[in-house]
C-alpha cells in the first residue's frame, strides 16, 4: 500500500504542468521545478532566516510554497501564503509561449494581456502549492489576493516578512516596498530578496535603471534594478527605521567589474526593520559586503 501511496503522490506531481521550486515531499519524491532544490537550499541560506519559533510568517508572491513551507519547517507558529499572479497564470501554456517568442524573435508580452494564459477565475498556477501543501499535511493559510490592492489592516501584521524575488517586477516598488512596511509588525523584520545592479558611475549616488518591455530575460515583468544606496534609501523612505545589506558580492568586486563593464547586476538579500536602532541604521550606510 504504500508503494502505492507514493506513486500516487509521483503522479499528483506529474500531473501539474509547471513547478518553479523543487520542494522534497517526502518518501523520495521532489518537485521537478526550475530552481533546484540545492539552488533553493543555498538560497535559504542565504538569507539567514534563522529560528522562527513562535513567530508569523508572511510569505508575499509564494508561487509553488517553498519558503512557506520552509517556514513552517522551521517552528512558526503561523505562515501564511499569500500570491494572485502567478496563481493566476496557465503556467504551462505561458512557458511555452515565452519559449515560442524568444525562438521567433517576437516580443513577450505580459501574461495577464493575454487572455489565452490568464484566469484569475480558476487559478491553475496554484495547483503546484495545492499539491504540495497538502502532500506534506501543512497548515499554512491560503491568501488569494494582489498585494498592492488588498485590505492590509485585514492582513494583519506579522514577525517576519518575505518579499523573495518580487519587488523588480513591481511598476511602482516604493509604494510596493511601503505595503510590506506596513504588515512588518512594529519589532518585525522584511526580508527583501531583490536584483541590484552596480554601475560605473557611483555607488555613492542613489541609482536605479528601468527596464522597457522584455529586454531582462525575455520577462516583460522584470522592470527595476537597484543600486546598494538606493535600495537601503528606498527601505527607509517607505517606513523602515532601518536597512542593511544581508548578502550581496564583496563592494570592491562589484566595483571593479562595473568599472570595466559599465554595470554589473547580482541578487541582493535585504533585512529591514521597523524598530528603530541608528547603530543599524548608520551600518546600513556604510555597509560593505
Amino acid at each position: 500500500m504504500e508503494g502505492e501511496i507514493v506513486e500516487d503522490l509521483r503522479a499528483r506531481v506529474d500531473a501539474v504542468p509547471f513547478w518553479w521550486h523543487s520542494i522534497d515531499l517526502g518518501d523520495g519524491v521532489v518537485t521537478p521545478g526550475v530552481k533546484s532544490a540545492t539552488l533553493l537550499q543555498a538560497e535559504l541560506d542565504t538569507l539567514g532566516i534563522g529560528d522562527l519559533s513562535g513567530k508569523s510568517v508572511l510569505d508575499i508572491g509564494s508561487y509553488d510554497g517553498f519558503y512557506a513551507f520552509q517556514a513552517e519547517r522551521l517552528g512558526a507558529e503561523r505562515v501564511v501564503a499569500l500570491d494572485h499572479y502567478t496563481w493566476s497564470m496557465d503556467l504551462g501554456g505561458f512557458d511555452a509561449y515565452r519559449r515560442r517568442c524568444i525562438e521567433s524573435g517576437t516580443p513577450v508580452e505580459e501574461p495577464h494581456t493575454l487572455a489565452d494564459y490568464w484566469r484569475p477565475d480558476t487559478l491553475p498556477g496554484r495547483r503546484g502549492f495545492e499539491t504540495a501543501h497538502a502532500a506534506l499535511g501543512s497548515e499554512v493559510e491560503v491568501v488569494v489576493a494582489d498585494f498592492m490592492d488588498c485590505d492590509l489592516a485585514s492582513l494583519g501584521t506579522f514577525d517576519v516578512v518575505l518579499y523573495l524575488g518580487v519587488l523588480y517586477h513591481m511598476r511602482h516598488p516604493l509604494l510596493a516596498l511601503e505595503r510590506v512596511a506596513a504588515v512588518t509588525s512594529p519589532r518585525g523584520t522584511a526580508m527583501i530578496e531583490t536584483l541590484a545592479e552596480s554601475f560605473r558611475a557611483s555607488e555613492r549616488h542613489k541609482l536605479c535603471r528601468f527596464m522597457e518591455g522584455d529586454e531582462l530575460n525575455s520577462d516583460a515583468s522584470n522592470w527595476w534594478s537597484f543600486n546598494e544606496p538606493a535600495m537601503l534609501a528606498m527601505c527607509r523612505e517607505a517606513g523602515f527605521a532601518s536597512a542593511t545589506l544581508q548578502r550581496a558580492p564583496a563592494r570592491w568586486k562589484r566595483r571593479a567589474a562595473a568599472l570595466a563593464r559599465g554595470t554589473v547586476s547580482y541578487r541582493a538579500v535585504l533585512h529591514a526593520s521597523r524598530a528603530a536602532d541608528t547603530s543599524v541604521r548608520k551600518s546600513s550606510r556604510h555597509h560593505s559586503a
